[in-house]
């Protein structure tokens, strides 16, 4: 039994696989004061809503952009888990090239989501993370990591105008009745929902302009079902995508 775990900026990304099928995933806010202690806990509660104990697990592939809490997390698998421990980075096999100015500038998530997306879809195949921030990756049709894109995510976007200004206040992201508002928060609705999704689609058109062939599209992160719907570019979403990349570079790591 496996634990993967993606750790974000805004969130953090747990899933159970018995052997290749995931049975359960959770998605909690990401805490960057939370101890191991309280790690071990949450851990722990999980698993028992299942039926299982953090005896039980086998292992734990681990990806996190956030240090405090990678350390955290790698001292609570360390003490109690029985298994491999395997935390995407630097000398850990990915069977993905990278071919960048500097591959260690690449975040452990974006590899992660490169991997799944190349195994499940094929290449070339570009990944659209809907995150804190909007991150898109490409692989080329050889199945290279060729670079990507980092956009300010939705949620970042809100929350600078709301900050920047006197009189707008948070709205839902819901959509409005139409793009042109008729009223303050149906305005801001429509800049937002449609505004990104015209971001992403821009880019992506000029991501295939430059590659010269029509990739896959695939989105992900907390995100994708509420801007996907206002995209034309985007092929689908695949809500556990981090995770089977985190599965699929534990089989490639994993002590036998």
């Amino acid at each position: 039994m496996l634990i993967a775990i993606d750790v974000g900026n805004t969130q953090t990304v747990m899933g159970l696989f018995v052997d290749d099928e995931l049975v359960d995933s959770w998605r909690l806010s990401t805490d960057r004061e939370r101890t191991a202690d309280e790690y071990r806990l949450f851990l722990a509660g999980l698993l028992r809503q299942d039926g299982y104990r953090l005896d039980d697990v086998d292992g734990v592939a681990l990806s996190s952009v956030v240090p405090t809490a990678k350390q955290a997390m790698i001292q609570v698998a360390e003490e109690l888990v029985d298994g491999p421990l395997v935390v995407v980075g630097p000398g850990v096999r990915t069977g993905l090239p990278i071919n960048i100015d500097n591959p260690h500038e690449v975040g452990a998530d974006r590899v992660v989501n490169s991997v799944a997306a190349s195994a499940k879809y094929g290449a070339p195949v570009v990944v659209v993370d809907f995150g804190t921030a909007t991150n898109m990756d490409v692989v080329d049709p050889s199945g290279a990591y060729i670079g990507g894109v980092i956009a300010p995510g939705l949620e970042i976007s809100q929350a600078a105008l709301i900050d920047a200004t006197a009189a707008l206040l948070r709205v839902d992201l819901d959509p409005p009745r139409a793009p042109i508002g008729k009223n303050t928060v149906e305005a801001i609705q429509s800049g937002l929902l449609y505004g990104h999704a015209g971001l992403v689609d821009g880019i992506v058109d000029r991501i295939v302009e430059e590659m010269g062939v029509a990739p896959a599209v695939v989105a992900t992160g907390g995100l994708a079902s509420t801007i996907v719907p206002h995209c034309r570019t985007v092929d689908q979403v695949d809500e556990t995508l981090t995770l089977d990349g985190l599965r699929i570079i534990y089989e490639m790591n994993r002590e036998e």
